[in-house]
């Protein structure tokens, strides 16, 4: 197999992966990871989840599109993105990325505001006299 195409998404944020045997180099809008996101070391790990589970990490390159969202859900998204490309790539890695939870996608959006309410939930502030 040569290239590997996913989608993820998350929130409102959307993350195009293309998978390629490869020395295990990731790049995400043209940048590398650690351009990417910077100091978040903690989604810099999540991102690389689906590719440490699978021992993958050095024998395939990565390319990711992210757009919308901000830049946590854009990481989630790039996440599920990666580990769906892998079980495309082998169906082996199913049996061990599904039991972790790396193939559902977070439903989680945001809530639209309601008429009469301030926010989605939150009611005006509520005077007896």
């Amino acid at each position: 197999m040569s290239k590997t195409y996913a989608t993820g998404r998350r929130k409102r944020a959307i993350a195009k992966v293309w998978l390629t045997p490869g020395s295990g180099e990731i790049t995400v809008n043209g940048m590398s990871l650690d351009q990417w996101l910077g100091g978040h070391e903690s989604l810099k790990t999540l991102v690389k989840l689906p590719l440490k589970v699978t021992k993958q990490l050095e024998s395939v390159n990565i390319t990711a599109k992210t757009l919308g969202g901000g830049y946590s859900a854009q990481a989630d998204a790039t996440k599920l993105a990666i580990t769906k490309a892998l079980v495309a790539y082998d169906e082996e890695f199913r049996k061990v990325v599904k039991p972790l939870g790396l193939l559902t996608r977070d439903p989680r959006k945001v809530e639209r505001k309601k008429p009469g309410k301030k926010k989605a939930r939150r009611s005006p502030q509520f005077s007896k006299r």
